[in-house]
């Protein structure tokens, strides 16, 4: 686990020099002292008894601790007093903007508007997405004398949102409605956005508002909302006005993804007694084409033709240029390229499908110069653009290195301090905190300073980040460690799987995070559902053991290893079923034709496998390269099909 590894870790510095230097310095080792960090703990649990002598001689032991600022905060959201505003107020000046701040904040504002302390309340509030303490501000504005005109249309942006507010809003939102704010045209925004993403079950409550006779409309819109199929009976829309036509365009967006062909019926039909909107008609035409086309329906080329190449989104040029690879229409592929928007052209995508188009229609001097170009690219494209010349891949390697007045000066601050004590106890989410706060005080240089002295501390995840973030890709060791490397390369070599795959998988799963959450559940290194890893371990399990890297590493290349023998050793089709699941991958290959494998992934439906299969790709790359050798693994991309 990473939390007996830091107890072991020498905390290190380096700082960054974008050239040579001959002062660079070698990693500063700092001793993790085990003792403070123990005094921390105990007077944690006492800081409730703030005036206990136990309390006081630990609190005083800890006095030059970079963490001893959480025993304040600790002890003043304990008992919340009127006679501590003065020291709380000192404590949220000293500490605004970073992890201190907010939770003793939020407390002490929502306490001074329990007490109706208007002027200590607007002293201490700082903007926030919370709505009651906007609600409550707002408020107070009004009792300090702000005019209405103000502070009135501040309140119609709380209202006006898809779900309920708080009941603490009710008063505010009273005056509001009482000096003609809650309009119709307000009240249909709400209904909108209720609908659409919003909470639904608000729309009953919605419809009172209206004039009588326009709320069957909010009733109808609900209705769509719960069941789209109704837009396909035009007997609910009586008198085709501008509403109605709303309604009916937000519903064939929904109906086209669950019945394609009753949605086309529908709309072909409603376009005969609706005056739909130049704006609609371009929604629903660029929702029918989208969905069509991630089924694979056999309309989906006709309403992609419909669509304007010069105002399309991303995602729809590349639902419009992957059925002329699907088809390998490469006359066409290179028209429809030719006509895309300049930025687009410059993508290194289109670049390496342009010259693979023109090689395929005889062009072969002027695509293979293209491609000539793209293989000195560190990327998924470059490093296939190289395979296809049988050239080596270009890594581009470029190391930052650091002084190490530069390393003592970052680490001197305090945000720099607490986020590596923290990440010491093994506290990473507080640590990741600190270090959110730490960017915002930091220059450029400074953030990449402070990324190698991640790296150097084996937390992998936040140099990784913040390179990113800052801009700096050319240090390959810093962006791509070896973390974890004896259980990666241990269990990757029991399952007889490539290392450099299990690498390049966690490096993409979770930036080695031991403790990354998914939304949907996946835990750990290698992001594994619990339901998952039960099945790998076969006897007494528990979701918390995923967060254990050892042991999250072991089952992560278990699965892998079944995933490739399900796939008859395929590690393309491998890594799309380990993002997008086994099942659904098979779904794709029986409606799928026999394809050079470049062409099958740059046309999986899900954008998110499909972006996933070229990063993992890339990675392994990075992670097995050798200089001078053409990639072995990029040339069997180029010269496998998959498919039919």
């Amino acid at each position: 686990m990473l939390t007996s590894l830091v107890s072991k870790v020498l905390l290190t510095l380096t700082l960054v020099s974008f050239s040579t230097n001959l002062y660079a310095s070698k990693p500063l080792k700092l001793s993790v002292d085990k003792t403070q960090q123990k005094n921390f703990i105990k007077a944690e649990r006492l800081a409730l008894k703030s005036h206990s002598a136990q309390y006081q001689i630990l609190y005083n032991q800890l006095h030059y601790y970079p963490l001893q600022p959480y025993l304040d905060q600790k002890r003043l959201m304990h008992t919340m007093r009127l006679s501590d505003a003065e020291e709380i107020t000192q404590f949220l000046k000293k500490y605004q903007g970073s992890p201190l701040d907010w939770p003793l904040r939020k407390k002490w504002l929502n306490y001074l508007a329990q007490k109706k302390q208007t002027v200590l309340f607007l002293e201490a509030y700082q903007p926030t997405a919370n709505a009651k303490l906007v609600c409550h501000k707002l408020r107070f504005d009004l009792l300090s004398g702000m005019p209405e005109s103000v502070v009135l249309p501040e309140v119609t942006k709380l209202w006006t949102v898809g779900k309920s507010q708080d009941k603490t809003c009710d008063p505010l939102f009273e005056r509001w409605q009482k000096a003609g704010y809650r309009t119709n045209d307000i009240v249909w925004q709400r209904v909108g956005l209720a609908a659409d993403g919003g909470k639904h079950t608000l729309i009953p409550y919605l419809t009172k508002l209206l004039p009588p006779e326009q709320r069957y409309l909010a009733k109808l819109w609900h209705k769509v909302r719960r069941d789209p199929a109704k837009v396909s009976k035009l007997k609910y829309f009586p008198n085709k006005s501008i509403r109605e036509t709303e309604i009916l365009t937000y519903g064939l967006k929904r109906l086209i993804w669950r019945y394609p062909d009753t949605a086309i019926r529908s709309y072909i039909n409603a376009k005969k007694k609706f005056s739909f909107t130049t704006e609609q008609q371009r929604q629903i035409t660029e929702k029918f084409a989208l969905a069509l086309s991630s089924k694979n329906h056999h309309a989906a080329q006709l309403w992609l033709d419909k669509l304007d190449i010069h105002s399309l989104s991303k995602s729809m040029l590349q639902k419009r240029l992957s059925q002329a690879l699907q088809q390998q229409d490469w006359q066409r592929l290179i028209v429809e390229i030719k006509q895309l928007p300049t930025t687009y052209k410059e993508e290194l995508k289109w670049k390496y499908w342009y010259a693979r188009a023109l090689i395929a229609t005889g062009a072969k001097e002027r695509g293979n110069y293209l491609l000539q170009q793209l293989a000195n690219e560190r990327h998924y494209y470059g490093f296939l653009a190289a395979s296809y010349l049988r050239a080596p891949a270009n890594l581009k390697h470029k190391p930052l290195t650091f002084t190490l007045a530069e390393k003592q000066k970052v680490l001197s601050l305090p945000a720099a301090k607490r986020a590596f004590e923290f990440y010491a106890l093994g506290r990473y989410l507080a640590a990741r905190s600190e270090w959110n706060y730490l960017m915002t005080q930091l220059s450029h240089r400074e953030k990449l300073i402070v990324a190698k002295v991640a790296n150097e501390n084996q937390w992998f995840d936040r140099t990784i980040f913040t390179l990113a973030k800052a801009g700096y890709l050319d240090d390959v060791d810093l962006r791509f460690p070896k973390a974890f490397d004896d259980e990666i390369n241990r269990y990757a070599s029991k399952q007889k799987i490539a290392p450099s795959w299990a690498f390049a998988i966690a490096r993409r799963e979770s930036s080695f995070m031991t403790d990354a959450h998914s939304p949907v559940g996946a835990r750990g290194l290698m992001q594994l559902m619990p339901k998952t890893a039960k099945n790998l371990k076969r006897g007494k399990f528990k979701s918390r053991s995923l967060l254990n890297a050892d042991h999250n590493i072991q089952l992560g290349t278990k699965y892998l290893k079944i995933l490739l023998d399900k796939n008859n050793g395929n590690q393309v089709l491998a890594t799309a079923s380990y993002n997008a699941g086994p099942y659904r991958v098979k779904r794709w290959l029986k409606n799928s034709k026999a394809l050079p494998a470049d062409i099958w992934i740059e046309t999986i439906p899900f954008k998110e496998t499909r972006n996933y299969v070229k990063s993992v790709l890339a990675y392994q790359e990075i992670y097995q390269h050798q200089p001078g050798k053409v990639s072995e693994l990029f040339d069997k991309v180029i010269n496998m099909s998959i498919g039919g």
